[in-house]
């Protein structure tokens, strides 16, 4: 495996988050650069709803990764971008095929099967991002690891998750339209985490992977090492925000006052402090209410998935921004009788940005190792300079035949963007047709 560079980005309701990571010869990621700005408006429930505001926080982030010293002069010509937002989910499809006798099971038989269930029938208003199989029969016995095996029939059950047009639609209106950035991917952001922060033991087990952002909670269960469950809440740490805002304070004041002074849990004795003119005591049931709320909603998807918390030894990994709010790890755990952790990135993913806090990138960090291990896509290439004729009759000569060096810096300026340019159509052109998902 050689040396590469790719890159990545997390377009959230609360945040965007740019990454640049380097892939290297032993197969180990390490992220070397992250950008963000902050946003509260431009994206709602994880859709984008201003193009040209987002675009200038994308464009922004792009620019302050490629001046980074780890990254110059190496240019970004392609994303791999997260998806998530209140209209993704996963809906059960089911595929057979029907083989000759003592057929060997193929990558292409495997992949037959898959496109059957991405063809299947769901409501127009959705769109099928991927196909994730949970389990596979062959002779009427569930397989696992179905390649290789022989038989005469082999059918399959798969989660589709899909999602509302306008979620892609947007992102590519904004990074290729508006900015001429290439996708190199679309990665279905729970997907990658899921792959990335529990363990092979707690799928096998049974487990819960909570994303709590800020305006949505994503939900995926795992059963047998593979998914079984997967739905987004429309509920997230913003809603306590806003319902603190009923306070009177703004938004942002809002926020700071329910990380600094916010609890999920009751306290064991009521304070009847003030903190800036708030009284913490009516602080405290606006948060625990909608604490109450988000995490009552999140245990019933166990039902939803015909499951019991018995049914999940592994228990239940949290991760997210909202996940953070005092004593929420807490207040899961005892509503739902369940072991709760918090996730982390494995051993074999480094973080070299001293500025960058592992807490905070697991999602975008996510993306960015679905994409270095399920594409060879190229994210960024050091541009080359195109040499200008050495002579020639041009008006930008002086009377010596000499070209002044203010016309000399202006025409490599201008043939380094036209040759930048010509790449980036190039580049994008080869690759609208690739793969969105993570297979």
């Amino acid at each position: 495996m050689e040396e590469r560079y790719i890159a990545a980005i997390e377009i959230s309701s609360s945040k965007v988050i740019g990454t640049v990571g380097k892939i290297h010869t032993d197969g180990q990621l390490e992220v070397i650069a992250v950008e963000q700005e902050r946003g509260l408006e431009a994206v709602r429930h994880g859709v984008i709803q201003n193009l040209e505001e987002t675009s200038m926080r994308i464009s922004s982030i792009l620019q302050k990764l490629q001046r980074r010293n780890t990254i110059a002069p190496r240019k970004i010509i392609g994303v791999f971008v997260g998806l998530s937002g209140r209209s993704m989910r996963s809906l059960t499809a089911r595929a057979s095929l029907s083989l000759s006798d003592d057929t060997e099971i193929t990558e292409e038989i495997l992949e037959r099967l898959r496109r059957q269930a991405l063809d299947s029938a769901v409501d127009h208003s959705l769109e099928v991002i991927d196909a994730v199989p949970r389990n596979y029969h062959i002779g009427g016995r569930e397989i696992s690891s179905p390649k290789g095996m022989l038989g005469s029939e082999i059918s399959a059950t798969f989660d589709l998750v899909v999602c509302r047009p306008e979620l892609k639609r947007n992102i590519t209106r904004t990074l290729p339209d508006k900015l001429h950035v290439g996708i190199a991917g679309f990665i279905v952001t729970a997907l990658a985490t899921g792959a990335l922060i529990p363990s092979r033991e707690e799928k096998r087990l049974g487990c819960m992977l909570v994303d709590m952002g800020a305006e949505t909670t994503t939900v995926t269960i795992y059963k047998n090492g593979s998914m079984c469950y997967f739905a987004t809440i429309p509920l997230g740490g913003r809603n306590i925000t806003r319902d603190i805002t009923t306070l009177n304070v703004l938004e942002e004041r809002a926020e700071e006052l329910k990380l600094i002074n916010g609890v999920a849990m009751p306290r064991a004795i009521p304070s009847s402090d003030t903190r800036n003119g708030v009284k913490i005591n009516e602080l405290d049931n606006h948060v625990l209410a909608r604490s109450g709320e988000i995490v009552a909603n999140i245990i019933e998807q166990i039902e939803y998935a015909g499951l019991k918390s018995s049914d999940l030894p592994g228990g239940i990994i949290v991760i997210g921004g909202a996940s953070r709010l005092n004593q929420m790890e807490q207040l899961l755990q005892e509503e739902s009788n369940m072991t709760v952790r918090r996730g982390k990135l494995p051993d074999y993913v480094q973080i070299s940005d001293t500025k960058a806090q592992s807490s905070e990138l697991l999602e975008v960090v996510s993306i960015l190792y679905a994409g270095a291990t399920h594409s060879n896509a190229v994210c960024l290439e050091i541009p080359k300079e195109e040499s200008l004729p050495a002579t020639g009759d041009d008006p930008g000569e002086d009377e010596y035949g000499e070209i002044p060096e203010k016309e000399k810096r202006r025409r490599n300026k201008r043939s380094k963007v036209s040759g930048w340019t010509t790449r980036i159509s190039n580049w994008f052109g080869s690759n609208e047709d690739d793969s969105d998902s993570l297979d």
